[in-house]
């Protein structure tokens, strides 16, 4: 689900990235193998473009091709963020997990998922978790409270 300007700058509950990250991932390989353009793209040893669109003051300590759902998905559950993800992503691929162990990379879904209420239960579907661990991949869930 798309959203406009507006309600991209309310601030959301969740959301989530996919990420492939390792001493040897090149960003370039990975933009071509998904056809899609990163929001992350870093490659080690190099500086470069932080979230807040400055050049990094330091090298990337590894590389990292990533994308994230919160500018393209307005939804408090975590669900939608990666349905999108996978869609975008064309996910599962059949050769994936063997180009990412050859770069000896690890590839996850990082799900943010604000929790300072105290009532919310995130909730990551079994089809979406077993998708990810049939390509190698980890759904991790990062939950502040």
């Amino acid at each position: 689900m798309t959203t406009d300007k507006a309600d991209m700058d309310s601030h959301q509950l969740a959301h989530a990235s996919f990420t492939i990250s390792g001493d040897d991932v090149n960003p370039e390989f990975w933009t071509r193998y998904f056809g899609v353009e990163p929001d992350t793209a870093i490659v080690k040893g190099e500086p470069f473009v932080t979230s807040s669109g400055r050049t990094s003051s330091m090298p990337g300590r590894t590389g990292v091709w990533g994308v994230r759902s919160q500018s393209a998905v307005k939804s408090d559950l975590l669900e939608p963020h990666l349905r999108y993800l996978i869609e975008r992503l064309g996910l599962p691929r059949e050769d994936l997990r063997e180009a990412v162990a050859r770069v000896g990379a690890h590839m996850r879904f990082f799900c943010y998922w604000e929790n300072y209420t105290g009532d919310r239960v995130p909730c990551v579907p079994d089809d979406i978790k077993a998708m990810m661990e049939s390509i190698g991949g980890t759904v991790e869930i990062d939950e502040y409270r």
